[in-house]
């Protein structure tokens, strides 16, 4: 079951009439926004909400943060990244996003809608009509534009009784030993209504008693108040027509009662973390942040000092402290970044932080650290997909996010990202023309992932461009890895003498050019399939042994699932059944592990015909169902190929000989139920019991 809420740091106060009303809207419609102005605690009470309900949900709960994101067309990309939706076809995101939900049970949580509310009604309108049992809340400053939707208005807190438990709560965190009583309710009455009942505020002012005493805080508080009302009026006229908009004034003041009563270099490291999209690391901060006046070395204790004084939220998770900003505070310190000057340098510091953190990855996938690699990339997805989005968006900064494109190939063939990665390379590509080595590597890694989604015509007439101009500026490597790809897509089109030809050069040019990577290392394995497929198994197994010395030797672990799968087949084909079988569940294991569906499926086909094989054609009917759905998510079934289809049509003559046709028909349907996650551990079974 997923779930990915957030995990609440500071208690949760009050609001049981809205959570009542809540879960009463969740029973009139299957669209629920919370609505409300900045700070009034919309995300709070949409994570306790969904906490609360996450055991009505089979497929559990999944909550999107969508205040980092700017442009509508990504908004489906968004979500699909943070369901898990793996897709290799050619299929819209939108289509394999909607596919994916079809039959799911989950709560999706669409939290800071407002700078998307129509793009973001337009989805929830098409993933609930595809998908009967979904739903949806939302969090958004701005009601959706849709009237079936139950929309509830977030009011602030009452003063009397939870605004003023809400500040001595905050205020015995901030001052260990602070109580609520009847000689001090009334001062802490008077600060929560001047501030209007609204939660961040009051937590902010409360914050300051870990430095100021009560009454100073109150009063400090009214001395400030209106010098930064009229401030807010003046940037915002609007904020003074309306109740929402005066609470929207008031806001702002306590922010930038805060923001005052910042150290100097605290205000500035504040205006700088605004450039990033979501949660960061310390070493991130030092990185992107840490450059004159501030030095790196300081950066923790800023860090620190703002998360004292409540402007930052840290959060801790197996893999270390993340940091993150409410938005409404991120908003008020990219305001302070622009007036310092510094917005396009501190853009250019964050996209030169994704490169960097891209060219690491790219380095240590050929390693041990693989794993590590796939993961850290998962967790930094919002800023690299927000780094090319506004270097491609940017004049000047295309070639930026030309490279970073291809540079993440790794992400988009070995982490299951082929459908985002296509649409960043084919954007990139149509923004960034001028002929250079960033361009040749962005184009043939987009043939790489064309192929691999089946649109093999288009990935050859890429490769073949990329050879011609590498020829013109003399690239030698870009020469090499197109050359390479013409040999995948030949060996998919059952021409292997050709592919044969294509990858004995492409591994020629390969040691002339000293290169040795995963993608030299695929080259091999490749070429021991098409030996394999020549029916020269001797010379197959000799190329997949050499290439599984390499893994062994390097800690290559993603290739070497390819290779296994190799020698799984061989295996079977010199009727070594058992050893086929401990190969191929190997191969399967690991490209489970890296959300690689392609190295998923194919093993899952070949398991599927020594079960067969075995006398177990229930099973095989079983696995043979479920890689028919995996396939959908992959794009044509076995690449179109006969001898990629070899395995599979074989096990279901065998199958369909043994159970009949209709028992067929009946195991094969039972198997395009199940899941990635169920079909995988069905195949990894070693002893399958009856179904």
């Amino acid at each position: 079951m997923f779930g990915n809420l957030p995990v609440e740091e500071t208690s949760f106060i009050g609001r049981r009439h809205e959570l009542s009303v809540l879960r009463k809207a969740r029973t009139r419609s299957r669209l629920v926004t919370l609505t409300g102005t900045g700070g009034v605690g919309k995300t709070r009470i949409a994570v306790r909400s969904a906490t609360e309900a996450a055991n009505e949900f089979d497929d559990g709960v999944c909550f999107i943060d969508l205040s980092g994101l700017r442009h509508g067309e990504l908004l489906v990309h968004a979500v699909a990244a943070a369901i898990g939706v793996t897709d290799h076809t050619t299929r819209s995101q939108e289509e394999a996003l909607t596919d994916h939900l079809e039959d799911k049970r989950l709560l999706l949580v669409l939290d800071t809608c407002e700078h998307l509310v129509e793009a973001c009604a337009d989805l929830a309108v098409l993933l609930l009509r595809a998908a009967p049992r979904l739903h949806v809340l939302a969090t958004s400053r701005q009601p959706f534009p849709l009237q079936d939707a139950q929309q509830f208005l977030v009011e602030p807190m009452p003063v009397v009784d939870e605004a003023a438990v809400l500040f001595a709560q905050r205020a015995r965190e901030a001052c260990p030993g602070f109580e609520l009583t009847d000689s001090n309710r009334p001062e802490v009455e008077r600060i929560c209504a001047r501030l209007d009942g609204i939660p961040l505020a009051i937590e902010l002012a409360a914050g300051r008693l870990r430095t100021e005493r009560l009454d100073t805080v109150g009063s400090r508080l009214e001395d400030r108040f209106q010098v930064l009302v009229e401030e807010a009026t003046e940037a915002d006229p609007q904020t003074s027509t309306s109740g929402g908009a005066n609470r929207h004034s008031t806001l702002r003041t306590a922010i930038g009662w805060s923001h005052e009563l910042c150290r100097p270099h605290e205000r500035l490291l504040w205006a700088r973390l605004s450039v990033f999209a979501g949660d960061f690391s310390l070493d991130a901060a030092q990185r992107v942040c840490g450059h004159s006046p501030l030095g790196e070395p300081e950066i923790a204790d800023l860090l620190a000092g703002l998360v004292t004084k409540s402007l930052l939220v840290r959060d801790k998770w197996p893999d270390g402290e993340r940091f993150r900003q409410l938005d409404t505070v991120r908003a008020y310190g990219g305001e302070w970044l622009r007036r310092l000057g510094e917005e396009q340098a501190q853009q250019s510091r964050y996209l030169a932080w994704c490169q960097e953190f891209a060219e690491q990855g790219e380095r240590a996938w050929f390693g041990p650290g693989q794993a590590a690699v796939f993961h850290a990339a998962r967790r930094e997805h919002t800023h690299l997909f927000t780094a090319l989005d506004s270097a491609l968006s940017t004049p000047g900064q295309e070639e930026a996010g030309l490279r970073l494109a291809g540079t993440l190939w790794f992400y988009w063939v070995g982490c299951g990202l082929l459908g985002d990665g296509r649409y960043w390379l084919d954007r990139a590509l149509a923004t960034a023309s001028r002929r250079t080595p960033d361009r040749l590597k962005a184009l043939w890694v987009t043939g790489y992932v064309a192929i691999l989604q089946g649109d093999s015509a288009v990935a050859v007439a890429m490769l073949e461009d990329c050879r011609a101009q590498a020829l013109r500026i003399d690239d030698d490597a870009a020469y090499a890895y197109a050359t390479h790809r013409l040999g995948c897509a030949a060996l998919i089109r059952d021409e292997h003498g050709v592919a044969q030809k294509y990858f004995e050069a492409a591994l020629d040019r390969y040691a002339a050019l000293g290169e040795l990577n995963s993608n030299v290392l695929m080259a091999r394995i490749e070429l021991a399939m098409a030996f394999a497929f020549q029916g020269d198994l001797e010379r197959a197994v000799e190329v997949c042994e050499q290439a599984r010395h390499i893994c062994d030797v390097h800690g290559e672990r993603w290739g070497k699932a390819y290779v296994l799968y190799v020698l799984s087949f061989a295996a079977w084909s010199r009727g070594q059944s058992d050893e086929a079988a401990e190969l191929a569940r190997e191969s399967l294991s690991i490209n489970y592990e890296f959300h690689d569906l392609v190295g998923v499926v194919l093993p899952i086909e070949f398991i599927a015909l020594l079960h067969a094989s075995g006398g177990h054609s229930d099973h095989a009917a079983v696995l043979q169902g479920a890689a028919h759905r995996i396939w959908r998510r992959v794009g044509l079934p076995l690449f179109g190929s006969a001898h990629f289809n070899a395995p599979h049509d074989a096990a279901r003559t065998l199958s369909r000989k043994e159970l009949g046709p209709e028992d067929y028909d009946k195991a094969f349907t039972r198997g395009t139920q199940l899941s990635v996650d169920q079909a995988v551990a069905l195949a990894m079974d070693p002893a399958p019991k009856p179904l």
